[in-house]
């Protein structure tokens, strides 16, 4: 089994041919093949020596290596058809340009992909945003209970409320509700229970009016910790129960 040659000065073959070009500051377009043989060889062999397999890809190019600096020895170099020299070296240094050139446009795709993910949400953008909220009892009666479906809830109880007069009427009143004595009556009402179901909190309420003047004391008296709100067994369900300042009420 082979394993991928990965290390933080470079990635593969390739690589870690420009890694030695650099490192001996070597002029890529005329590179000394017989110096860059021997230290790439060398470095396979220290390989070998830590018992790592190296890829095929890194002996391929060992071969080439070995193939170039054997034709640069020759005493008759190779001629192309116009008659020219053939550098042996030539296709090893278009391959070496040729990563070079990538290599440096994935850093620059790598920066780009890191500004990016700056600009977006964290993956972990809502269990952070649990934490904050369990900090403060508000944000996390809100975060735990869902305003949503506490809002539906109570559009049940404001239809049920209409159902019960179909009757049209025209008239201005004034109506006798606030929140003070809202919550005075929700206070009364758990003197004497435990807890309260959200719905039947409204059963006592003569109109809509009536039904968002108490809904409004709820919140309220949530926000300033004289109530707290719980999930019930059934979907969309609530209770009432006593906060931590409930008995601090004042009546007055």
């Amino acid at each position: 089994m082979t394993y991928q040659i990965t290390l933080p000065q470079f990635k593969g073959p390739l690589d870690l041919l420009l890694f030695f070009i650099e490192r001996d500051e070597l002029n890529i377009h005329d590179i000394p093949i017989a110096k860059l043989a021997n230290d790439f060889l060398e470095y396979i062999k220290q390989m070998r020596l830590l018992n790592i397999d190296l890829a095929s890809e890194f002996m391929v190019v060992a071969a080439t290596l070995m193939r170039i600096k054997a034709k640069m020895l020759l005493p008759r170099p190779q001629l192309n058809e116009a008659g020219e020299q053939i550098d042996p070296r030539e296709e090893l240094v278009q391959r070496l340009l040729a990563y070079k050139q990538f290599k440096a446009v994935t850093n620059d795709l790598q920066a780009m992909e890191r500004i990016q993910q700056q600009r977006f949400a964290r993956g972990h953008a809502s269990t952070e945003l649990s934490t904050i909220a369990q900090q403060f009892s508000t944000e996390a009666l809100v975060e735990q209970l869902s305003l949503y479906k506490l809002m539906q809830t109570f559009q049940n109880v404001i239809e049920r409320l209409e159902d019960r007069k179909k009757r049209v009427r025209y008239s201005v009143l004034k109506h006798p509700y606030t929140i003070k004595n809202q919550k005075q009556n929700i206070h009364q009402k758990l003197q004497s229970t435990i807890k309260l179901n959200f719905q039947q909190t409204f059963e006592d309420c003569y109109n809509r009016v009536h039904a968002i003047f108490r809904f409004l004391a709820i919140l309220e008296m949530v926000h300033e910790k004289y109530l707290h709100i719980t999930l019930g067994d059934v979907e969309n369900s609530f209770w009432l129960a006593k906060g931590e300042v409930f008995d601090t009420l004042n009546h007055n």
